[in-house]
């Protein structure tokens, strides 16, 4: 054999396998993200995975200081409280993990499951706070332990001098989820430059929209996009707003709540999804006044309130939401490609 020919055959060989390996990974992503939609496509995720607030939020409303077992015992009524009616879960390692440790078998894999890398620190001015990271987790851990998506929480704004760093970690943190075949949602909040100088409504928009079109383009799986207008926003200026969002996502993308009420989300997830959405992620407009009660009345208002709310999300999504494969390229397994791949 020549050298030329054994040139040309490495090079096909190495082709072939970049594509096996590639396809490899799509069709893991697939799979993970697939276990976190609904049979129609659409997320509707719990989104349960907040802590230092959630536990200031518990001892303002309870009048005494949070502790450990106060959080497990909210967030596994919650996980229990609303089952059957969400997709997937969005849970802590360090209190929705143990929450989930005693579902009932029938309930165990019946949902997907997301993890947060994040900690944040809620005493620094978005615009201020620094990247960091849950200490020895990471995607390898999540996949360890059953999940099916690592999610990053970033306060971002493309014109701040932090915005290429920011860039960089969210790609490294791709790369590194996409190693272990495990999707990645980027959950990318608008925060304005200047912290004595918040975001007027039309520079939100464009903030959001932006970011949008910018991590879109990184490799991210799903994204956890905010409503692009403040709350008081009208009605009739939700939908130009909503479409160039839209627009701007080339990977399927949800809607966060965001602390609104769950009577303005429900409209802001309605008008979401027709826009383009493939669902919702639903924290506080859920269970948030659930942070006061405790025992059989918190247990109550989570199979009651809080699952009437979750139910109506779901539905909305599944009526509305636009089906993620449409948005997630379809893996490529030629005959014997896990023959390749490495």
């Amino acid at each position: 054999m020549g050298m030329a020919t054994a040139r040309i055959n490495r090079e096909t060989n190495g082709k072939a396998e970049r594509h096996a390996n590639h396809s490899a990974t799509q069709f893991a992503l697939e799979r993970h993200i697939g276990r976190c939609a609904g049979t129609t496509g659409a997320f509707a995720i719990l989104a349960i995975d907040h802590r230092a607030n959630l536990a200031q939020e518990m001892a303002r409303a309870r009048g005494r200081p949070t502790s450990r077992e106060d959080l497990l015992y909210f967030k596994q009524a919650a996980i229990r409280g609303l089952a059957g009616a969400y997709t997937a879960v969005l849970a802590d390692p360090d209190y929705g993990f143990p929450a989930l440790a005693d579902m009932p078998d029938h309930l165990e894999n019946a949902f997907g499951l997301i993890a947060p890398l994040e900690i944040t620190d809620y005493r620094t001015h978005p615009s201020r706070r620094k990247m960091a990271f849950i200490e020895h987790w990471g995607a390898k851990q999540i996949l360890r332990y059953g999940g099916d998506g690592a999610k990053l929480l970033l306060f971002f704004h493309p014109e701040s001098p932090q915005a290429p760093a920011q860039t960089e970690s969210v790609d490294r943190l791709v790369a590194a989820s996409h190693a272990c075949g495990l999707p990645f949602f980027l959950e990318p909040i608008p925060c304005p430059l200047d912290p004595a100088e918040p975001l007027s409504g039309e520079e939100r928009a464009q903030v959001t929209v932006a970011t949008a079109r910018h991590f879109s383009q990184r490799g991210v799986d799903v994204l956890k996009m905010p409503f692009p207008l403040h709350p008081d926003a009208p009605p009739d200026t939700w939908a130009p707003a909503l479409r160039a969002l839209d627009e701007a996502c080339a990977v399927p993308w949800t809607l966060l709540s965001g602390g609104v009420s769950f009577e303005l989300f429900a409209k802001q997830a309605e008008a979401a999804c027709q826009a383009g959405a493939s669902g919702v992620m639903a924290g506080q407009a859920v269970w948030k006044e659930g942070v006061a009660l405790e025992g059989k009345a918190l247990d109550a208002f989570m199979r009651g309130v809080a699952r009437e709310r979750m139910e109506t999300l779901a539905a909305i999504c599944e009526r509305r939401g636009t089906p993620w494969p449409t948005r997630q390229p379809r893996p490529d397994l030629s005959e014997t490609w896990y023959a390749l791949s490495r």
